[in-house]
């Protein structure tokens, strides 16, 4: 294993390791037992997918079209808005969560559309993979399709352990009150992330 890829991998790993909406989406899932492998799956192909353009050299020519970040930056605030909004709603109502995590699962296609949101409209995916990640790799000459490898890696890895390790805390979550206690959590990571968004 190179020192580029070790060091894509432990950067990729560093950035997404913190609790974001994308993440408590994740583990909500994992916790449900809900289409776990496709939900993980696709944020980490899509993470690998934006590690990729950002390592083709997108992140110098993203500064060329600023209005394109200013609509993702608000697109995904509204949606964190609105996200976070339905966690307080089912962390009040109680059994709406309850209910899911006790069989009645929801379909894949809804499913799939939550998660892309989150993580297509949320501006610090760009700024983390494309942007930074991007930048970085720049630093490894010759050596940037390795670096960017180890950041999938990274990413792949994180989310693996992320949904699957989740049922680990499940006799904790057969508790009503501590998925209560979670949409709670998240409701307030999405507005708190919401705020830090649209406040720079």
């Amino acid at each position: 294993m190179t020192s580029s890829f070790l060091d894509g991998m432990l950067l990729s790993l560093g950035l997404i390791a913190a609790i974001g909406a994308q993440n408590a989406f994740v583990l909500r899932q994992g916790l449900r037992r809900e289409h776990v492998l496709p939900v993980v799956l696709f944020c980490a192909a899509s993470d690998a997918f934006l590690i990729a353009v950002g390592v083709s050299g997108f992140a110098v020519a993203s500064n060329a079209a600023p209005w394109l970040m200013k609509g993702l930056l608000w697109g995904g605030i509204a949606f964190l808005l609105w996200y976070g909004a339905r966690a307080f709603r089912s962390a009040w109502r109680g059994g709406e969560a309850l209910a899911a995590a006790n069989g009645a699962k929801a379909a894949l296609l809804p499913t799939l559309g939550t998660i892309a949101a989150l993580t297509w409209g949320n501006p610090h995916v760009y700024l983390d993979t494309v942007v930074f990640l991007g930048t970085i790799s720049s630093q490894y000459p010759g050596r940037e399709a390795m670096f960017g490898m180890g950041a999938a890696t990274g990413s792949f890895l994180f989310f693996s352990s992320l949904g699957f390790g989740a049922r680990l805390a499940a006799p904790l979550f057969a508790r009503p009150l501590a998925w209560r206690i979670l949409d709670t959590v998240i409701g307030i990571t999405m507005w708190s992330i919401a705020a830090r968004l649209a406040l720079g």
